[in-house]
């Protein structure tokens, strides 16, 4: 049966020989003097030999503390290297690529979530509505409002959306019927159709070519708040807008124009812990998916 003594005591007399002084050992430790005084005399005790020559203001090794430091100290080094790749090894990096409005209201929230539970995990967080960061690998994952997986990725739907416009409170008053909407001033954003709402709600008309249009789904919202015109939107970005009465819905109609899907790019299957996340993500937007 081996013998050995604490890694503690070990690691206080390596520190004191080190830095030849038990105040030097204790700060480098995080511990008070006398912490690592009672544990070199522990060690001592163990060994049943003196390790230190304790003058009035000093320390010095005996002849066989100085011997037994130069068998032990290697051996606390390897162990030291040992355990930082193995943390080091352990913290992993995960690039997502996310619409701003998109992260903003749904995925941070979770993303800090998901770091609570694995703080190894490292993420970074881009922003685009593109799919080239995903297919060309320079994201590992990327969550976009499309209606299909695109050849060439896998996926994951997270959670269907419906689409409506919204308006001011004062807006909506002045509103009776859908064809009211072709006379207003419409703000377009490129993966919302205005034609296809219109003709989900009985009327015909073609995608409109002037006013105001945002690519990103938050600030068209705060544009449309501040009475710039009127917006399509889905449930997940108009939610808190609504539930505030800053903004309304003047009609009914709703559209089920497309979904959010996590899309992974090619090769993250060799990494298990991008699909650990991608797992957790789907479930939970099982659990939180979006209500008008």
């Amino acid at each position: 049966m081996r013998r050995l003594p604490p890694l503690a005591n070990l690691e206080a007399f390596d520190a004191a020989a080190r830095l030849g002084s038990f105040l030097a050992a204790a700060e480098s430790l995080a511990l008070t003097p006398s912490a690592v005084s009672h544990r070199i005399r522990a060690l001592e005790a163990a060994l049943g030999l003196k390790l230190f020559e304790r003058r009035h203001r000093s320390i010095a090794l005996t002849t066989a503390g100085a011997a037994y430091h130069a068998e032990v100290a290697p051996a606390i080094d390897a162990l030291a290297r040992a355990t930082e790749r193995i943390h080091a090894d352990g913290h992993r990096a995960l690039s997502v690529s996310v619409a701003p409005a998109f992260g903003r209201a749904w995925l941070v929230e979770r993303l800090a979530a998901y770091q609570t539970l694995h703080p190894q995990i490292e993420f970074a967080l881009s922003t685009s509505t593109r799919l080239d960061p995903v297919q060309r690998g320079e994201v590992d994952l990327a969550i976009r409002f499309i209606e299909a997986v695109p050849a060439g990725l896998d996926g994951w739907k997270l959670f269907d959306e419906a689409v409506f416009p919204v308006c001011r409170p004062a807006q909506a008053r002045e509103l009776r019927r859908a064809s009211d909407l072709l006379h207003a001033r419409l703000i377009r954003h490129p993966l919302l159709s205005w034609a296809a709402w219109f003709a989900a709600a009985g009327v015909q008309a073609a995608e409109p070519t002037e006013g105001p249009r945002f690519d990103d789904g938050a600030l068209m919202l705060d544009a449309c708040a501040a009475g710039q015109g009127i917006a399509l939107t889905t449930t997940t970005l108009a939610a808190p807008l609504l539930a505030s009465g800053q903004l309304v819905r003047p009609f009914a109609t709703e559209l089920a124009q497309g979904s959010y899907y996590l899309l992974a790019a090619p090769g993250v299957n060799d990494k298990p812990w991008v699909i650990a996340f991608a797992r957790w993500l789907c479930g939970a937007a099982q659990h939180s998916t979006p209500s008008a």
